[in-house]
């Protein structure tokens, strides 16, 4: 039986027919030029009918929506989705009406965690903590093969627990979330800050003084090239997501922890802070038998996870 699976970013919708055993049939990405929910409602419509044209017209039984934002555990509302600037969208329930399909809205970490479990990096385990640092900070958590949701939907949001009383402000609207110094917007947004002050010059030559192509890897290279408020930035982040990501295992005692994102992916200074953060500040009971992994699905693990969650 195939379903689809949507995986909605902010600039782009990409939708696939998957199996049951996780694998994507035919898929499709269509580009979001307007952000409102009537207009992404469309952008993702398109998006799923292109992916069953391409499959030959093959029926599906349900679609999966993984969303980046904290999203109310029943209902399919997206309380709150910085990239798209939403509050209480019923995403689900407008998209139900255009497909005429049951629809299943969820995190995206949730539908990549998913995605991980059953054809990925988390196969065989039962007990798994995903940690995803991409434009953003995502976890997920699973037990017992269960997703772990919360009263509300919105349990394992570890990019808005709180490291710096009254810090800087996140995309959430809060104050000193960890997401703030560790998600590769609010990494690039202090690096811009850093050269406008003009006390990076290696930075500067880095971006050729043009703060629009700052990426995290540029962060990392300054940091690493010795550049002192390049390193504070950097080091600092690190620190912050390695005692958190410890401080969960150290909670939750996972068999698995498996970490991902562009920003790990792409910066490896970051991704060693966090091995080292695990290994210096989890509890020792909690680390015996805990296997790291690195995720194995790439970007479509959000897709595959999120038509599996549809059934």
């Amino acid at each position: 039986m195939s379903t689809l699976g949507i995986d909605l970013g902010g600039t782009f919708a990409r939708a696939a027919v998957v199996d049951e055993h996780g694998r994507i049939m035919a898929s499709a990405k269509v580009a979001l030029t307007e952000r409102s929910p009537a207009a992404v409602v469309e952008v993702i419509a398109l998006a799923a009918a292109a992916a069953l044209a391409e499959g030959g017209g093959v029926t599906v039984h349900g679609c999966g929506v993984g969303a980046a934002g904290q999203i109310h555990r029943d209902s399919g509302i997206i309380a709150v989705a910085p990239n798209l600037g939403w509050r209480n969208v019923p995403l689900g329930a407008l998209l139900a009406q255009r497909l005429g399909q049951p629809v299943r809205v969820v995190n995206d970490l949730a539908a990549a965690a998913w995605g991980e479990l059953h054809a990925g990096a988390g196969q065989g385990a039962t007990d798994v903590y995903v940690v995803f640092v991409g434009s953003g900070v995502g976890s997920c958590i699973i037990a017992n093969n269960q997703l772990v949701r919360g009263a509300g939907g919105v349990a394992g949001e570890l990019g808005h627990t709180k490291v710096v009383p009254n810090g800087r402000r996140c995309g959430c609207g809060e104050l000193g979330c960890l997401e703030a110094y560790a998600g590769g917007h609010n990494l690039i947004a202090q690096a811009r800050e850093l050269l406008a002050s003009g006390r990076s010059t290696v930075l500067a030559q880095l971006a050729g003084g043009d703060p629009n192509r700052i990426t995290p890897v540029t962060l990392e290279q300054a940091a690493d090239a010795g550049d002192l408020g390049a390193r504070e930035i950097h080091e600092r982040a690190g620190h912050m997501l390695g005692m958190a990501i410890a401080n969960m295992v150290t909670v939750l005692n996972p068999a698995r922890l498996i970490i991902g994102g562009g920003v790990l992916t792409h910066c490896p200074g970051l991704r060693r802070h966090v091995m080292e953060g695990v290994q210096a500040f989890a509890s020792n009971t909690s680390r015996e038998g805990l296997l790291i992994a690195d995720a194995e699905l790439g970007d479509d693990s959000g897709l595959i996870g999120a038509a599996l969650l549809a059934v």
